[in-house]
């Protein structure tokens, strides 16, 4: 097959710009907008070496990515994806990370089935399985739930437009990047993908699109608001959450940064007791009999058992979505009630913190999820 003349100008890119971000500390150069976004192009198009492409990620790394090089990748990822627009005027999308969580029992999988049952359209993305973290994901999760983790993107839409809430797994909506699992499982460290692919909003609304997304680093904030930017949402709102993930300590005070409309950042307080919260511990903590932790591959070892840990979660999430107290509870009342906050839906925090109890104690919202089943 003889090679075409756009196929030989990106690999001639790609090795450009390995030049440029490889050359050492003293001697690398950033990348502009276009020059990531080629060769993110390339690399999707599962022509690149991938030998080439480990040293670009890892050198990007190194170097610290910048923002038009995050914002290329991303806009790269976002146009070789499959991105829908269901008929509803608003969809909320759930930017939680990828890699799951070790930590503690994660709740944030049924923040969405909580938001749907109060009126509030919201899409979970994620994947399986990946690094650095390994852990329990909401693939992994919802499955234990007994919920189809595998809708094509149509069948989401579809599901989202139906229920109020979906589901949609990296496999179906952009396939070229989850083909780059096997790569960056052998890298091992975190790379320009984990900051970037949670912010793709695979499913859009026909008038306006929200992003709800975690961080834990100081300097995250304004990283991401610039990725949402770029992704066209149309407000968003950053939570400084347990592992990255959407929901706060339960413990302390937190922080939340924000914009609507485009506009820059603004920065409030979180204190869990305005949300009539109190608990001694961050999160949900790990059962005690949790099984030895695995081996994924290349003598790999996950720090938890991300398959029991994610059935635990799926059993105390029902729990919760029927009304069980507890910390699982709280921790759905907590996230939910910033978003809803956030959106404007309700007057005050304290007024949507009953609500969401309203809805959990009704059982409208277990309801919410078996609709999925």
């Amino acid at each position: 097959m003889t090679e075409t003349n756009t196929e030989r100008n990106l690999k001639l890119h790609m090795r450009q710009c390995i030049q440029k971000v490889a050359t050492g500390p003293e001697y690398s150069k950033d990348l502009n907008y276009e020059d990531a976004y080629y060769a993110m192009r390339h690399i999707l198009s599962g022509e690149a070496d991938p030998v080439q492409v480990a040293v670009y990620f890892i050198a990007l790394r190194m170097k610290r990515e910048t923002d038009e090089e995050n914002r290329g990748t991303l806009q790269a990822l976002i146009d070789m994806s499959a991105i829908s627009t269901a008929a509803v005027d608003e969809v909320l999308d759930v930017s939680d990370p990828y890699d799951g969580y070790t930590r503690g029992v994660p709740a944030s999988t049924f923040v969405p089935v909580v938001l749907a049952a109060m009126g509030v359209h919201a899409v979970l993305h994620g994947l399986e399985q990946v690094g650095p973290k390994f852990g329990a994901t909401h693939h992994k999760v919802l499955k234990a739930a007994g919920i189809n983790v595998n809708l094509t993107p149509a069948e989401a839409v579809a599901q989202l437009e139906r229920i109020g809430w979906t589901y949609l797994d990296q496999r179906q909506f952009a396939p070229g990047l989850h083909d780059l699992i096997p790569i960056r499982q052998r890298m091992i460290k975190r790379q320009v993908l984990t900051t970037v692919e949670t912010m793709l909003g695979p499913i859009r609304g026909k008038l306006k699109t929200h992003c709800m997304g975690g961080y834990v680093h100081k300097a995250y904030p304004p990283i991401y608001a610039s990725l949402a930017r770029q992704a066209g949402f149309d407000s968003a709102m950053f939570v400084r959450g347990v592992e990255g993930g959407v929901i706060p300590s339960l413990q302390q005070s937190g922080k939340l940064f924000y914009y609507y409309g485009q506009g820059e950042e603004q920065q409030r307080d979180l204190d869990p007791k305005e949300f009539g919260l109190q608990a001694s511990v961050r999160a949900v903590p790990l059962p005690e009999d949790l099984p030895a932790a695995p081996m994924i591959g290349d003598e790999i070892a996950t720090t938890v058992d991300s398959d029991a840990l994610a059935a635990k979660a799926a059993e105390m999430g029902v729990a919760a979505l029927g009304g069980e107290k507890g910390l699982m509870y709280d921790s759905l009342v907590y996230s939910a009630s910033i978003c809803l906050a956030h959106l404007g839906r309700y007057g005050s925090i304290q007024e949507a913190a009953d609500a969401v109890r309203a809805t959990l104690d009704s059982g409208k919202a277990l309801d919410t999820l078996r609709a999925a089943a």
